[in-house]
């Protein structure tokens, strides 16, 4: 474990960036890296405790991305370390597909008390959020016996061949790549910001409920032949955006009408992230399935997919991994639970609704932020070219979060002008106002550059 001890409070930058160490790893990674990765600015890490990130050069970073909304519990948290360690050195792999772990049936125990579901419930266990929902995909074909699927405009499921045709973030993810799983259609998100101009929250709202019944299921894909509707409570990679709890009870209602499974993908929304350990729970409806990864395990790679126990009927060899459950990650997570049921969740939602109450008056106050949502510490600045239209102000964003990595805050965008705020669940209320300050300074700057 790293000896050096890291800021306690905000950053510390002591180089130009990216520094001369930074500068030679990144010639590296240019020759040999794969060009695909999506890298928002030249942040090489070398160490990290709780909110803070240390990179090669020394400097000193406060973190509001969380490794991707990954790092839960903070960055190297001891409890977490120590499980790690504990488990390296008694048995690091003997496959949970083919043998047994006894951790494997702790951890499922574990998450079956947090089920946001009633009644029994089963795991299965793989390595990443995008293999969660090839599992929760494959799970619901295999238990309804039917095929198609809806998913939702703006979602990011993954991108592997089976969770890439839910996803409909970006083109360029696509691009390509076709033909992806057939079966899949896609229905309007209920992003109430982004409404037709005229219309209430409560129209827009029924006239995406009606978008699946009177056009979907009319025209496209008829119900009985839906296996599962695949939705974010709180939408990720689309901008941040909550769904209304409106329209989640509708889409429970569409699913009952019709023996449709509902699956709630909270790979990157659940895990206390919302200040309760599932985001649907916000809204009062209970999934048949729901996927977790990402901050489950504080960033060793987990994925977990969780349904009702009668819907996990499917028999020996219809889907396994070789490496899902293996034990140091399993061990991991039931350490990261400690943490989360402990102090983070609790902290998520306390920080998160302090940083929400200083943000909210920037509606007001600041001429190129359109609107502030969002739960917990998984909250979306949205940045606009003119309120008036609420024109996308993309560069501009991508502007606002260069300068604040400058000034050593480490943000990152989420849809095509959202900046996301996603630190650790263990942030504090200081390094949150610290974090603040330095965000709407950067905001002021791109705001006075474009008048």
């Amino acid at each position: 474990m790293p000896t050096q001890t890291l800021s306690a409070n905000g950053p510390k930058i002591r180089t130009k960036l990216p520094g001369p160490n930074a500068q030679k790893i990144l010639k590296g990674d240019a020759q040999y890296i794969s060009p695909s990765y999506t890298r928002s600015y030249p942040l090489v890490a070398k160490s990290g405790r709780g909110s803070i990130i240390e990179d090669v050069d020394g400097n000193e970073f406060l973190d509001f991305s969380s490794g991707i909304a990954v790092c839960s519990t903070g960055h190297c948290h001891p409890e977490v370390v120590a499980a790690i360690q504990k488990q390296a050195g008694e048995l690091i792999h003997m496959s949970g597909t083919d043998f047994y772990y006894e951790n494997m049936v702790t951890l499922a125990e574990r998450l079956a008390k947090t089920a946001p579901m009633s009644g029994p419930v089963r795991v299965y266990y793989g390595n990443s959020g995008t293999e969660a929902i090839e599992a929760a995909m494959k799970l619901a074909r295999y238990h309804t016996k039917r095929q198609g699927i809806i998913a939702f405009y703006g979602a990011f499921h993954g991108r592997t061949m089976g969770a890439l045709s839910l996803t409909a973030s970006k083109a360029q993810q696509k691009r390509r790549f076709f033909p992806v799983v057939p079966g899949v259609v896609h229905a309007p998100f209920p992003y109430v910001y982004r409404r037709p101009e005229g219309q209430t929250e409560a129209q827009f709202l029924k006239e995406c409920v009606s978008f699946i019944e009177d056009r979907v299921f009319k025209t496209i894909m008829p119900p009985e032949e839906c296996a599962a509707i695949f939705i974010e409570p709180i939408q990720g990679e689309g901008g941040y955006v909550p769904v209304p709890k409106e329209y989640m009870q509708e889409l429970r209602r569409i699913c009952d009408k019709h023996g449709i499974l509902l699956v709630a993908d909270e790979v990157q929304c659940g895990a206390g992230r919302s200040g309760k350990m599932w985001a649907i729970e916000h809204t009062g409806v209970e999934p048949d399935i729901i996927t977790m990864a990402k901050g489950i395990a504080s960033g060793m790679p987990l994925g977990v997919t969780m349904s009702r126990a009668e819907i996990m009927d499917w028999v020996p060899g219809s889907h396994a991994s070789t490496f899902g459950g293996n034990p140091i990650c399993i061990e991991a997570a039931l350490a990261t639970l400690n943490v989360l049921e402990r102090e983070g969740i609790a902290n998520a939602e306390a920080v998160g609704n302090h940083i929400l109450r200083r943000i909210t008056p920037w509606v007001q106050k600041h001429p190129m932020v359109g609107d502030v949502r969002g739960r917990g510490l998984m909250l979306g600045v949205e940045i606009v070219k003119d309120k008036a239209t609420r024109a996308t102000a993309h560069d501009e964003r991508d502007r606002i979060v260069d300068l604040a990595f400058e000034r050593g805050l480490l943000f990152l965008g989420a849809g095509e002008n959202t900046i996301r705020i996603a630190p650790p669940l263990v942030l504090t209320q200081e390094q949150a106002d610290i974090a603040m300050d330095v965000l709407e300074e950067c905001i002021g700057i791109v705001e006075k550059e474009n008048k």
